[in-house]
């Protein structure tokens, strides 16, 4: 029988399940991820992975610990193939938060990206994306409302939305959003494909 420590992970090699080939490559997949790109950042081999993948080789303790943290996993997630068909769940209280004017805008899709980028904000009454327009990327944007009510302007035109309603536009387009009610606004920024790096913003 295995010999487990109290978060699930094997304490020796032979104890690592079988299918942990399978389920590294699933999640790899699922991440848009080469077998290449999770080898360098596992800081493992390209060999070693692929032959891990494919049941032909075991993976140490040590191993095993940097391919999870490659897929931002705990080795205790990575060993759960119930797990498979998702990412795993980011907590409110961890999610990676960017500040705004008297607000916050939180990270709600963590990298590798592969279609979409989507993020919560939440502005309290004055609150604002800040003083100037901006743009990130060329991108099918969605901007919701999910509370309250929000002022977005958009290239030359402005426009108040209330809880549910959404507007699509292009992120190449210069934005900005702001909050002259009295009340919090909860919003959310879906974009597709994901903004590139170099043009990130808020």
């Amino acid at each position: 029988m295995a010999q487990y420590f109290s978060t699930g992970i094997p304490t020796q090699v032979d104890d690592v399940p079988e299918h942990l080939g399978a389920r590294v490559s699933e999640l790899r997949k699922a991440r848009g991820l080469s077998l290449r790109a999770l080898a360098n950042a596992a800081g493992v081999s390209s060999s070693f992975l692929s032959q891990l993948e494919n049941g032909h080789t075991n993976a140490s303790v040590s191993s095993l610990r940097k391919v999870a943290a490659a897929l931002h996993l705990s080795p205790a997630q990575l060993l759960d193939s119930s797990e498979a068909h998702t990412a795993g769940v980011l907590r409110a209280h961890e999610r990676p938060t960017l500040p705004l004017e008297g607000g916050e805008k939180f990270v709600l899709s963590l990298p590798p990206l592969r279609n979409l980028e989507v993020y919560a904000g939440v502005f309290a009454p004055g609150a604002s994306t800040g003083q100037s327009h901006y743009v990130h990327g060329n991108s099918q944007e969605i901007f919701v409302v999910t509370q309250g009510s929000i002022v977005l302007e958009l290239g030359d035109e402005t426009y108040t939305l209330h809880k549910g309603d959404s507007i699509e536009h292009l992120s190449s387009v210069p934005h900005r959003a702001y909050n002259p009610f009295d009340e919090t606004a909860e919003v959310m920024w879906i974009n597709s494909p994901p903004t590139p790096e170099e043009t990130t913003d808020l």
